[in-house]
């Protein structure tokens, strides 16, 4: 009985509760904060949902930007590229009109040294085979690269090709420098041939080693092949002698000078004057006695004083 008076009691004080100005100024202010709270955890949840959307946007137009800028330096490549393509074609063809000039030399010289135009051959090349090695894939375009790996290839038979020509070539001009060719005087003319003759001074037949070229007195007497004098002086019969070794087996003597220029050991190339003319020794008159030597043998000079010499320097 005591709680239900309490209760009823309590039930008629509390409308003189609500109606205290106090009291309604503090449950205003508690339902502005939680509406202002509410408001707050609304705007919070729309910024949260709301930002991924836009930060994706925003991701979305810097890529297009990226893009466009890749664009753009793309085709500057593509211009330079396209220019530097350009540049190694003119180049290839220029090249190539150099390959077919030095095919053109390497057959004029082949021609020229008479060597075999099969071993030669400057148009064709020869065939070749060998294992499949890994390549690296090509960066060029397949006609350009074909053409460079032709040219290439091209270029490397010929330096071949040349290297050994040039070798053949030298050896024959050094086997023609130091073989003997040509008269040992000019204007001379022969009044004694190689072999057996009646001797000048008692008239019996006799071995004759040599050629008896006649010449005026004091004329030069001149190397006929590049060498290195062995001897100069006086020797039995041959007076004031000059004899020169030129390798290969070949040695020249020139016989009766009055006058020896040149030394033992001096170098001498085709052409140097080695002696004067003249008639020491057992001679009749002024003139030239020259012998041809090969592998210690001596041998008919005739053929060699016919031959030519083409002219070269001696650097």
């Amino acid at each position: 009985m005591i709680l239900v008076a309490r209760s009823a009691k309590s039930i008629r004080k509390s409308p003189q509760l609500l109606v205290c100005p106090r009291v309604r100024r503090r449950t205003f202010m508690v339902i502005t904060a939680a509406l202002s709270a509410c408001a707050m955890v609304g705007a919070a949840a729309a910024l949260v949902f709301a930002n991924p959307r836009d930060r994706a946007l925003q991701q979305l137009s810097e890529l297009h930007a990226q893009v466009n800028s890749q664009r753009s330096q793309l085709a500057q490549v593509r211009m330079s590229a396209q220019r530097d393509m350009d540049a190694m074609a003119v180049k290839l063809g220029e090249l190539q009109a150099q390959s077919i000039r030095l095919d053109a030399l390497g057959e004029r010289l082949a021609s020229a040294g008479k060597l075999d135009p099969r071993e030669f051959d400057f148009q064709h090349a020869p065939a070749l085979g060998g294992p499949e090695q890994n390549v690296t894939p090509a960066s060029l375009p397949p006609n350009l690269d074909a053409s460079l790996d032709a040219l290439r290839s091209r270029f490397d038979l010929q330096q071949t090709q040349l290297g050994v020509l040039a070798d053949l070539l030298m050896n024959r001009q050094l086997d023609a420098r130091v073989k003997p060719a040509g008269m040992p005087v000019a204007d001379g003319y022969i009044a004694s041939y190689f072999g057996m003759r009646p001797d000048p001074f008692n008239g019996r037949r006799d071995f004759h080693p040599g050629l008896d070229i006649d010449v005026p007195w004091g004329s030069p007497v001149r190397a006929v092949a590049d060498g290195v004098v062995t001897y100069a002086g006086i020797r039995t019969g041959y007076g004031k002698v000059v004899e020169i070794d030129h390798g290969n087996g070949y040695m020249t003597r020139y016989a009766h000078n009055s006058k020896l220029i040149a030394h033992v050991g001096m170098r001498v190339h085709a052409g140097d004057v080695i002696s004067d003319v003249g008639s020491t020794g057992r001679s009749t008159g002024p003139h030239v006695h020259f012998e041809v030597w090969y592998q210690g043998r001596v041998v008919n000079p005739l053929a060699f004083v016919k031959a030519t010499r083409p002219p070269v320097g001696h650097g």
